[in-house]
């Protein structure tokens, strides 16, 4: 009988979209908890760093132990403890003597599933049999935009219709599409990204000198994705100075719907490209767009400049992860999992530094963004270290 890997191609979509509904509803309901619960901002401010510092710890783990437990069970895993935790975030807070540890145990188990998410959808995309790999990978990634464009369109939706004191409902809501996706991975083929044997140990992928590059590849990425991503709201705000609830909403939608079309644009037609040669470019690009929001003395420029970095960023991360496959095709899952490792080091250092950065200028967050355009440097730089390994890796073979 055929196997349908269309059916795990849907699962994987699915999949990061919830990654997305676990990354994105919680900044939504910040000011609410403040109100709700008393929870002060600074300790509103450590609910993203122990998502991200779960994310990371979890792909730490799967270097080691995804492998043994395998991708089925794993993957099963990443969506019910996504779904339970997202559940969790809806009761907790009412249940416990501290809503604030509530909302951090719910938090923390969204980040596992979220974390395990990053680290086996793309080898398990990776091990399907399907032509323009690459494209289908930037295609994959294309749906934690839409799935993020999705989850604040539909909240702010939800919110203007019922108020925002039903948040609770909404988040049971947003748990059914993990739920759901569950049943799709039971059912759905999977198969192994290597034989038993033949993938390379993460002691042999750590003496790689190739291997460290693939990795300031990724850390590039996450940073130069990220960076903007946090900050877009703010630019927004004071670009078409709106209400800040609105530029909180219309800023982080403006730049993952221009991050989505670029990776579907690469989905569909990326197969005839050459895959470092258009990552170059969008590093270029990526810190034309940083200096232009920066430096620029009009604040229209300043949008522009944010929403045409989510068209620059847009397949850095998926990009990152097919070099490495095409560069590293013995990683296996360890390279998967130190990928996506790297990826969130670099998206949680650097939006840090631009706020350091922005809060030592006197709250000038130009000033901060303007330090962050050595993410995009430092990722072309890398391009053109990896262009002339190849050259010269293809002159030893002739």
């Amino acid at each position: 009988m055929k196997k349908n890997y269309k059916k795990t191609l849907t699962a994987c979509y699915l999949g990061f979209v919830t990654q997305a509904i676990s990354a994105n509803f919680m900044p939504l309901l910040f000011l609410t908890f403040r109100d709700s619960y008393g929870i002060t901002l600074e300790k509103i401010a450590m609910i993203p760093m122990v998502f991200y510092l779960s994310q990371l710890l979890i792909d730490l783990a799967a270097t080691r132990y995804a492998d043994r437990i395998g991708y089925r069970a794993c993957v099963i895993a990443s969506q019910v403890v996504s779904s339970a935790g997202l559940i969790l975030m809806a009761f907790l807070p009412e249940l416990l003597p501290s809503p604030f540890i509530g909302i951090l145990i719910a938090v923390v188990l969204y980040a596992i599933g979220s974390g395990l998410i990053e680290v086996l959808v793309s080898p398990i995309v990776e091990a399907c049999p399907f032509d323009n790999k690459a494209g289908v990978m930037s295609l994959l990634h294309s749906f934690y935009c839409w799935g993020a464009v999705g989850v604040i369109l539909g909240s702010t939706l939800f919110f203007f219709v019922f108020g925002i004191e039903h948040w609770k409902i909404l988040t049971v809501i947003w748990a059914l599409v993990p739920l759901y996706n569950t049943f799709n991975f039971i059912n759905c083929p999977i198969e192994r990204l290597n034989e038993d044997g033949e993938s390379m140990s993460a002691g042999q992928l750590l003496k790689t000198p190739l291997f460290w590059l693939l990795i300031l590849l990724m850390i590039c990425a996450g940073s130069s994705e990220a960076t903007m991503a946090q900050w877009a709201s703010a630019f927004t705000e004071s670009a078409l100075g709106v209400p800040k609830v609105v530029g909180d909403l219309t800023g982080p939608c403006m730049f993952a719907m221009f991050m989505g079309v670029a990776r579907l644009l690469y989905g569909k037609f990326g197969e005839k490209l050459d895959l470092v040669r258009i990552m170059l470019l969008c590093g270029i690009l990526c810190a034309g767009c940083y200096l232009l929001a920066s430096l620029s003395p009009l604040p229209v420029l300043g949008l522009i400049g944010c929403a045409v970095c989510g068209l620059a960023v847009g397949i850095m991360w998926p990009g990152s992860i097919s070099i490495s496959s095409q560069k590293c095709p013995r990683g296996g899952t360890a390279m998967f999992a130190f990928l996506a490792l790297a990826g969130d080091l670099g998206a949680t250092i650097s939006p840090t530094m631009v706020g350091s950065i922005s809060e030592m200028a006197g709250g000038n967050l130009k000033s901060g963004l303007l330090a962050a355009v050595v993410f995009p440097v430092i990722m072309v730089i890398t391009l053109v270290l990896l262009m002339r390994a190849g050259r010269r890796a293809a002159a030893r073979k002739q």
